[in-house]
């Protein structure tokens, strides 16, 4: 049975550019064959700002979207954050949703295909690296970093990868189904 990998765009704003990075990654996930790889949305789960009145870890939520949310997140044996880099930080809506689940992250390993700038997002993902081990993920070492995404879009949307994203993206599949494997013994 195939891993489940979950690409997640964790950008929720309008004219985002995480969308067509994420497709590119999510289909190029599936091409390599270690993992079945769905595409989430965080825009599509509309989670306010933490509003479950326990603390998560009991895993008693009350509203739906947090129960679609930990459902989502519970049924991935690995992640791939599309993350960009907002002042030198992760966005705002992925830490939120990071803090609104606990037990469903645990022992899943997790990798960063970061965006923004000349620094291609690097600071948001060195950040989140530290927030995701206090969930009890291991991220990986490998990432992939995009420099101006904007400038790789064609005109239908679509994100053109250089082969070094490829080959950072193929390094960073390779291990993280190594890890997914061990840690799903912890599971």
């Amino acid at each position: 049975m195939a891993l489940k990998l979950h690409t997640i765009i964790c950008s929720t704003r309008p004219g985002r550019v995480g969308p067509a990075v994420a497709t590119w990654f999510h289909d190029f996930a599936n091409s390599q064959g270690q993992f079945e790889s769905s595409l989430v949305d965080l825009a599509d789960f509309n989670l306010p700002v933490y509003d479950e009145p326990r603390h998560p870890r009991m895993q008693q939520y009350e509203h739906e979207h947090t129960k679609a949310w930990s459902r989502s997140v519970a049924a991935a044996d690995a992640y791939a954050f599309v993350v960009p880099e907002y002042n030198f930080c992760p966005s705002p809506a992925f830490v939120n949703a990071l803090d609104y689940v606990y037990s469903e992250w645990n022992y899943k390993p997790c990798g960063f295909v970061s965006y923004g700038g000349v620094s291609g997002g690097l600071r948001s993902a060195q950040l989140s690296k530290q927030l995701v081990t206090t969930l009890k993920m291991m991220p990986m070492v490998e990432g992939v970093m995009v420099q101006m995404p904007w400038e790789q879009i064609d005109e239908s949307k679509t994100f053109n990868a250089s082969e070094h994203h490829e080959s950072s993206g193929k390094a960073m599949l390779e291990e993280m189904a190594k890890w997914a494997q061990a840690l799903k013994v912890m599971r």
